[in-house]
């Protein structure tokens, strides 16, 4: 089993369409065996879940993740435990010992309020949407 985090200084990067690396944990037998960096080459959403097809992630954990970058992760059968944050050992360690807490209906946070009192366009941040009330 291969599980990617998105990664920024050993901590949870928390939004998975600006994430500039991921960081990679090779799983046997319940245990991490290695791990590496690997750069998001300043890819955005949808191209992040083919990178993570490419180099055969099965999992993900992320923080804020959006609806349209969830949907690619699903086409690439990549499963997703979003809401996530923290240090990203330690939530490896966590998913692998079966006491992750995530948020199984996780989406982009900071897209569903208002702005000074007019709609946000969830286009400003790119989580693949238009309007927020899409999500």
């Amino acid at each position: 089993m291969r599980i990617a985090v998105t990664y920024e200084n050993g901590n949870i990067f928390q939004h998975f369409g600006h994430t500039q690396q991921f960081k990679l944990y090779d799983i046997e037998d319940g245990k991490v065996l290695k791990s590496e960096l690997i750069g998001a080459n300043g890819s955005g959403h949808g191209a992040l879940a083919g990178i993570l097809s490419a180099v055969k992630a099965d999992v993900l954990i992320c923080g804020g993740i959006g609806g349209g970058a969830q949907a690619a992760l699903a086409e690439n059968g990549i499963k997703l435990y979003g809401g996530v944050s923290g240090n990203a050992d330690e939530a490896v360690n966590a998913f692998l010992s079966g006491n992750l807490a995530f948020n199984p209906n996780v989406h982009c946070e900071h897209h569903d309020h208002e702005h000074g009192g007019k709609s946000h366009i969830c286009g400003d941040h790119g989580c693949g949407h238009g309007h927020c009330g899409n999500h």
